[in-house]
């Protein structure tokens, strides 16, 4: 997995969580920066330590599965894609209430609730030669400067914006996904 890759795939996993801090600075009458910055804190550490263990977990499993890796990637990545950008077509009626607090536990529990997903993606990038180490701090990066910029520019830009950066990311994953296939099949 190149730079490139890897920097799509950090953006990618960081707009589910941009979306969740959106609504958490919609929520709040003005958003402060040491409130942004402790969200962006707590969603990037959570965001960055689900892929190591999904990773770890696929580990376990890869000389069960060699042989469809590949595909287990794409699959991963196709269904984690989709799911987010059918999440993101949800109207308002569809959503939930969104809290007011922003306690440590809420926030530590909507950052994992948005994690899942990167999780996932360590599981499928442990069948790739990758650094996850690499990849776990790019995602970790990209999801606090993400949740920090999306809490302060909540109250202005709404969950619309929050429900477009998860469809964008939801096809980036996709696109990984069917890159991650088409690479493996061109070269075999």
């Amino acid at each position: 997995m190149n730079l490139a890759a890897i920097s799509v795939l950090a953006f990618a996993m960081s707009t589910d969580a941009f979306a969740a801090a959106v609504g958490k600075g919609t929520a709040l009458l003005k958003p402060r920066w040491s409130e942004a910055l402790r969200t962006g804190a707590i969603f990037g550490v959570i965001e960055a330590i689900t892929p190591i263990v999904g990773w770890a977990l696929g580990s376990a499993a890869s000389d069960y599965v060699k042989a469809w890796d590949h595909w287990i990637a794409f699959v991963l990545l196709l269904g984690l894609g989709g799911h987010m950008l059918l999440a993101s077509l949800k109207t308002a009626e569809d959503e939930v209430e969104k809290p007011k607090s922003h306690g440590f536990w809420l926030l530590a529990v909507t950052g994992f609730a948005t994690s899942i997903d990167a999780m996932a993606v360590g599981v499928g990038l442990a069948f790739l030669d990758v650094n996850i180490l690499t990849v776990a701090l790019a995602i970790g990066l990209a999801t606090f400067t993400m949740v920090t910029l999306g809490v302060m520019v909540g109250r202005f830009v709404g969950a619309v914006a929050g429900r477009w950066a998860e469809g964008l990311g939801g096809i980036l994953l996709m696109g990984i996904g069917a890159l991650i296939l088409f690479e493996h099949l061109k070269a075999g």
